[in-house]
């Protein structure tokens, strides 16, 4: 038998409501948790909303509705504070009655049930291709795929999308960088740009090309050289000046230098995010939007609705007409789109597919860029208040209290793979989630590996473990534990863990509407608390059969709810420790 005790305190308001206004009509009572437990259970402000239309003191309508209250066995007792709210206290068999209520819906509970919900897409990670992924991308891949599995718990229909930035400039380096360092292995020394990517990932492609292709794709230094202005003053000119010398000498094989820098960097990409547990539904290219001729409509159809004007030679969109802080320019003087013309492509391709509420996963650094991309939706007319974007704070490693400096191949920065091989994927997913995304995180690397109840993760875990390891010893079957009689669960810290296990439906709501999955951590911490501090104070296998089997059935649904939470944050359960 499902109980909800929000529903059922409403339906007593009403038919309260009906005894002391008749014909009065509220559309919706608000039943909320007081945010100080020693006031009750649940709260209701009804008599507030109702003062001005009935003309009496909110105290006085509260009194009143309060003694107009039908009796219920659920409700032990109903009595007004402060200004006119209704304070509800529930009864031991209304609290445990959340018992029956995880074990019968398991791995559901807490899932969103009732009318469909909206259609959505969450971008995320979007990385370019041009090397390995960093700790920085770890949060926003942490972030993004726990939101998405959040979201989808709160019944909406979810597409995870990787938008791959396989277009423009960036790439057009990464491959000219693989292509000096293969000329290098074949003795033809270009001198390597400092704005050139650096690591040995590009070394190690280009040795794939090598023992692939042999001197194929060589040809004489001087000749790279040739129209390649110098490094000095401009060094974006001069590795400009190496790309086109690269385009111009290896013709249609540039493609194939390009394309396989490409692939290498894209597939290490999505084994890193497989084997951190982060999967999508789609990765969408960019380059797309070129070859369907997409970006162009989007730049013409700006310019048609007279949002787009020409100097020198390039064409302007009025951003700052829509807050920007300056216009930008979507196509220059050469011909050749901007990253914003694609982008803005993108997102009108985005509600063309249908979604009702498109989520951006962007790092902190790209928060000026949202007004402009928003102004260029609003100029095409698309439904600009269904776009959502999330920023996601930058992230520091610490080692010994002390800011950590860890070897990376890259010389530059900490790969994920580094950090997932140090603390491991679970520390990785739910330290990530210790902060709200829009905060900056410092990250313990000790405390991350370390087994104590210090560790957040550990302390989870921990909780379930530890329920796996009394079901062991109590050997008995744990589906029999659905029908066992709860009465016996009357202790203080057994009717707070069935309060606890009884907000969690009501913190997957708020925290799927207001895009905070770090709430399912902090909830988690709390569940796991309470649980230790009740199973270090009694014994579960007691004598007592009806009351052992009550406490069993308390224990298995904090393991299966703890569980759910860690689902959603992408952390295993594990059975022993």
């Amino acid at each position: 038998m499902s109980f909800d005790p929000k529903s059922h305190l409403s339906e007593l308001l009403r038919a309260a409501l009906a005894s002391v206004a008749p014909g009065q009509k509220v559309a919706d009572i608000v039943i909320e948790r007081p945010r100080d437990p020693s006031h009750g259970d649940f709260a209701s402000n009804l008599a507030l909303q109702l003062a001005r239309e009935l003309k009496a003191n909110p105290r006085q309508i509260a009194d009143r509705l309060v003694h107009e209250l039908p009796v219920s066995g659920w409700v032990d007792k109903a009595e007004v504070a402060g200004a006119g709210f209704i304070n509800f206290r529930l009864a031991a068999a209304a609290k445990t009655q959340v018992v029956k209520e995880v074990l019968a819906r398991g791995p559901d509970y807490g899932k969103h049930v009732g009318g469909k919900r909206p259609k959505v897409q969450v971008e995320f990670v979007s990385a370019n291709p041009t090397g390995p992924l960093h700790v920085g991308h770890g949060r926003g891949a942490a972030y993004g795929a726990s939101l998405a599995c959040l979201l989808t718990y709160a019944g909406n229909d979810v597409t995870r999308e990787f938008y791959v930035n396989d277009a423009g400039r960036q790439m057009d380096i990464l491959a000219a960088s693989t292509w000096l360092r293969y000329l290098e292995l074949h003795g033809e020394k270009v001198p390597f740009p400092p704005n050139a990517y650096q690591g040995d990932y590009v070394k190690d492609m280009a040795e794939q090309i090598r023992q692939a292709h042999g001197e194929r794709y060589v040809h004489p230094a001087a000749a790279v050289l040739a129209c390649v202005p110098p490094p000095e003053p401009d060094a974006e000119a001069h590795l400009d000046g190496l790309i086109a010398a690269g385009k111009d000498l290896l013709g249609e094989e540039w493609h194939y230098i390009h394309q396989h820098a490409l692939s290498e960097q894209l597939a290490d990409s999505r084994e890193d995010l497989e084997e951190y547990g982060v999967h999508f539904d789609c990765w969408f290219s960019e380059r797309s939007l070129f070859d369907t001729g997409m970006v162009a409509k989007a730049v013409a159809e700006l310019e048609k609705r007279g949002h787009i004007y020409l100097q020198d030679g390039a064409k302007w969109f009025r951003s700052g007409d829509f807050g920007d802080e300056k216009d930008r320019v979507v196509q220059r003087e050469n011909g050749l789109y901007t990253y914003f013309a694609s982008d803005i492509a993108y997102h009108w391709n985005k509600f063309e597919r249908g979604f009702d509420k498109v989520i951006d996963v962007w790092g902190a650094d790209h928060h000026g860029y949202i007004p402009r991309v928003k102004g260029a939706l609003t100029a095409l007319g698309l439904p600009v208040e269904r776009l959502d974007v999330s920023l996601v704070q930058f992230v520091s490693l610490f080692r010994n209290g002390a800011k950590a400096a860890m070897s990376t191949r890259a010389g530059e920065y900490v790969t994920l793979r580094e950090l997932r091989d140090d603390v491991g994927n679970d520390a990785c997913r739910f330290f990530y989630m210790l902060r709200k995304q829009d905060q900056a995180l410092d990250f313990d690397l000790d405390l991350a590996k370390s087994q104590s109840n210090d560790n957040p993760v550990y302390y989870v875990q921990y909780a379930h473990a530890r329920v796996c390891s009394v079901l062991q010893q109590w050997g008995g079957e744990v589906r029999s534990l659905n029908a066992a009689d709860l009465a016996p669960l009357a202790s203080e810290r057994e009717l707070a863990l069935c309060g606890r296990l009884r907000e969690f439906p009501d913190m997957i709501e708020s925290a799927a509407r207001d895009y905070a999955p770090h709430a399912i951590a902090f909830y988690l911490r709390e569940l796991a608390a309470e649980f230790h501090a009740w199973y270090n104070a009694e014994r579960l296998l007691v004598e007592d059969d009806a009351q052992k089997k009550a406490r069993l059935a308390l224990a298995v649904a904090v393991r299966r709810v703890i569980a759910n939470g860690l689902h959603i944050l992408g952390v295993s359960a594990p059975e022993h420790m």
